[in-house]
């Protein structure tokens, strides 16, 4: 801030009313620093009015900015933003650079929370371009730097970013600057599975933030810590370090660190054998991080419960679950640069996958004679889809339709689906609804593939002699017929309860003089890739 004294002159005394603008940030710091959130937002507030009052343009800009940061733990995120933009305003009409870079880093993060990518790193950029010659400014926007080319999995990146905002606090003598440095040293470590790398950075943090006396620090180091003894199994002592983590969180008023806390809490619970637990706080992260607009925190606790009701069986409301993760983690940024959203898309869809393959499993037990159908018909249709030449990313649709294309067989009565003989008319009609059943079992479900049309028209045949609709040529789509066409192979060429199976080669035969029930250039497709070489049974 300016000198008080005036050019040439005598120093003056110190201004009281400026002072009195100061003792107040002081003290609204103090209160922050002790987790005393309410009686800081009340002290920042005052200081403001105070530094507004006298014109202490550098008080009023830092009080806004930590303001901002407290609202936004007690779950005010608009209200955060709004304040963090005025900081900014009031540091550069008095044409403080670092100040002003001060807030757009700070408003940077409250984008990264919302999911806000790109405007996360357009106010890092930014804020570095104005407050740069700061070390301690530096040393944040660094380290938020590598924050992204975290998420975005460019590890060689963020080390980069960590070790030059090590640099910069050490430069600044910021032993708490030091400790989050170490704090992130800490989570690359773990995200390239280093587990022993993790710990000992998480301790070094933790001494350094006990030495300061950093609480929040110290429980996020508690929390990622817990994670690191998930993966080593030692449940108890990731029990142990989440709760007093937990226990911090909630004496700082940290609502969107408890929804991560409860996250982990539930895995700890999942992974004991403990459903009912685990369901439970798995829900409260997922309520708290949509509180308080964590995209990323609300999807991850979602993909966790759907794995809890994909391992309890409750397959329709793990896929409901995983839905909504991957809408979540769509919103992250659509950029496909973004490598480490797409990672995370790639396992949500292996996870998709693991749940939908188990629910056709459990279909197919009802029958002795189908068990491996599903998973025969996902192989079959992906050498289909590439004989067609057909794009990679529809396979992962033929593979989750080829899951489900007869999970409307959950509806039809035990002892029609495993009779021996000829079925009746009456039987057979009863057998013709389980694709339209199959689609009443999803129709709350909003999957992001479409594949609803292969669980209904799968049975559909170009000629118009198909069923539930009748449909003919064109009319089915593309997807139905590849499905239709490797579910008549598979049936052949398996034993069923009414007929033994038939050799590929005369299973070839069959569904030649039946060509008509396929488009053309889907038949002609099929041949190619069946007749190569014999398929396996």
């Amino acid at each position: 801030m300016p000198d008080p004294r005036p050019s040439g002159g005598r120093p003056r005394p110190p201004d009281p009313a400026l002072h009195r603008a100061h003792a107040r940030l002081a003290e609204a710091r103090r209160l922050d620093r002790d987790g005393k959130l309410g009686a800081a937002i009340a002290a920042y507030e005052a200081a403001v009015a105070e530094a507004e009052r006298q014109g202490a343009t550098a008080v009023a800009a830092e009080a806004l900015r930590r303001l901002a940061v407290v609202r936004f733990h007690r779950g005010e995120p608009d209200a955060a933003r709004a304040l963090c933009r005025r900081s900014y305003e009031v540091a550069a009409a008095s044409g403080d650079a670092v100040l002003a870079g001060e807030a757009l880093n700070t408003l940077g993060g409250l984008e990264f929370e919302g999911g806000e990518i790109d405007r996360a790193r357009a106010c890092y950029d930014q804020a570095l371009a104005l407050g740069g010659s700061d070390p301690h400014l530096r040393g944040r926007i660094e380290q938020n730097l590598g924050i992204l080319a975290n998420i975005r999995g460019d590890f060689d990146q963020a080390l980069a970013h960590y070790q030059a905002s090590l640099r910069a606090f050490q430069t600044a003598g910021d032993a708490r600057g030091c400790a989050i440095a170490y704090h992130n040293l800490g989570m690359i470590s773990a995200d390239r599975k280093l587990w022993s790398e993790a710990e000992r950075y998480f301790a070094q943090s933790q001494s350094l933030a006990r030495e300061i006396g950093e609480v929040h620090l110290q429980g996020l180091c508690l929390l990622n810590g817990s994670e690191v003894h998930v993966a080593h199994q030692r449940f108890d002592a990731a029990r142990r370090d989440v709760e007093e983590a937990l226990g911090v969180f909630d004496r700082l008023g940290a609502e969107l660190d408890k929804a991560d806390a409860y996250k982990v809490l539930g895995i700890v619970f999942r992974e004991t054998g403990r459903p009912a637990l685990a369901e439970a706080r798995f829900r409260a992260a997922i309520e708290l991080a949509a509180r308080h607009g964590s995209v990323l925190s609300e999807a991850e606790a979602s993909r966790e419960l759907a794995l809890l009701f994909r391992d309890s069986g409750r397959n329709q409301d793990a896929l409901r679950l995983l839905n909504a993760a991957y809408r979540l983690f769509g919103r992250l940024d659509a950029r496909t640069e973004l490598v480490d959203v797409a990672a995370r898309v790639a396992d949500l869809e292996s996870t998709y996958l693991a749940v939908v393959r188990d629910w056709g499993q459990s279909i197919e037990s009802a029958d002795s004679y189908t068990h491996g159908h599903c998973e025969r018909v996902a192989g079959y249709a992906l050498r289909l889809v590439r004989a067609l030449g057909l794009e990679d990313h529809e396979l992962t649709t033929l593979r989750l339709g080829a899951y489900l294309h007869d999970v409307g067989k959950l509806r039809v009565p035990h002892e029609i689906l495993n009779k021996a003989g000829p079925l009746t008319r009456e039987e057979f009609e009863v057998i013709q609804m389980h694709p339209v059943w199959g689609v009443e079992l999803l129709e709350d479900i909003d999957f992001p593939w479409d594949i609803k049309p292969i669980i209904r028209w799968h049975h559909e045949k170009h000629d118009g002699s198909g069923y539930p609709d009748r449909l003919r040529g064109d009319e089915i789509p593309l997807a139905a017929q590849i499905i239709g066409a490797v579910d008549v192979y598979d049936a052949l060429t398996t034993t069923r309860s009414y007929r033994a199976a038939l050799a590929p080669e005369e299973a070839l035969v069959r569904m030649t003089e039946t060509r008509h029930w396929w488009r053309p250039e889907v038949f002609e497709a099929f041949t190619a890739a069946f007749a190569v070489e014999p398929a396996v049974a």
